[in-house]
C-alpha cells in the first residue's frame, strides 16, 4: 500500500468564491543535462493581483519533487494561501509529486493541472527505470486518475485533486485563466523558474 494507504489529507476548505482567496502556483524548468531543476512559485489572489514570489530546487530524474514543493511554501511564511496548484505532478523528468503528503503537511488542498491527454506512465517507468523503478511506480499509482476540465476559454484541462471538490476546481481554474488554458499563478511561476534557472546557470 502506498503513502497513508491513499488516505484523504485533512485540509482546510476552500471556498472559490471568496473574494480574497490565495493561490500558491508552483511550476518548474529544467534540461536534461543539469543535475537539478528549478521551481518557481507564486502567490496570486483571486483578483489576479501577485502578492509573493518563491524559489526551489529538486533533482532531474530524482525522487525529492514532493519535499521540494512542501518545502518551498514553508519558505513563503505564508499563512494566507488556500490552495496550491501544481503545473504537473510528474516533474523534472519523472521525479513523482505525492500530492496527498504536500496536502496533509501543508494542510492545504491541492490540484495538479496538466494539459495532454494520456494512456499513462507505467510501462515508461518501467522501460526506463527498469528493477529500479519501485518507488516511483508506487508514487505514480498513488496520484490516481485524472478529471478531464473543459474551460470557458474553450480549451480542455486535465486535473488531479486532493482536498477540494470538482466544482470548485473548476470555478477555481476558470477564475485564474484568462486565455489559452495555462492558470495565471502557472503561467508566471513557469516564467520566474525560468528567468531564474538562466540566471543561475549562466
Amino acid at each position: 500500500m502506498t503513502w497513508m494507504e491513499y488516505s484523504e489529507p485533512k485540509v482546510r476548505p476552500f471556498d472559490p468564491h471568496k473574494k480574497g482567496y490565495r493561490v500558491l502556483g508552483i511550476a518548474e524548468s529544467f534540461s536534461p543535462d543539469q543535475p537539478t531543476a528549478t521551481l518557481g512559485g507564486v502567490v496570486m489572489r483571486a483578483d489576479l493581483i501577485v502578492d509573493g514570489i518563491a524559489l526551489g530546487r529538486c533533482r532531474v530524474m530524482g525522487m525529492d519533487a514532493t519535499e521540494a514543493v512542501i518545502s518551498l511554501y514553508r519558505s513563503l511564511g505564508r499563512e494566507d494561501v488556500n490552495l496550491i496548484l501544481l503545473g504537473g505532478c510528474i516533474i523534472s523528468l519523472f521525479n513523482v509529486v505525492r500530492v496527498r503528503e504536500v496536502a496533509a503537511e501543508t494542510g492545504l488542498p491541492v490540484v495538479c493541472v496538466t494539459y495532454n491527454p494520456s494512456e499513462g506512465l507505467e510501462e515508461v517507468l518501467l522501460r526506463r527505470f527498469g528493477a529500479d523503478a519501485g518507488e516511483r511506480l508506487e508514487a505514480y499509482r498513488e496520484l490516481g486518475g485524472r478529471e478531464e476540465v473543459r474551460l470557458r476559454t474553450g480549451h480542455t484541462v486535465y486535473v488531479r485533486r486532493v482536498g477540494v471538490s470538482r466544482r470548485a476546481t473548476e470555478v477555481m481554474l476558470n477564475s485564474l485563466t484568462v486565455s489559452g488554458k495555462v492558470p495565471e499563478p502557472l503561467r508566471l511561476a513557469k516564467l520566474v523558474a525560468r528567468a531564474a534557472r538562466a540566471f543561475l546557470c549562466s
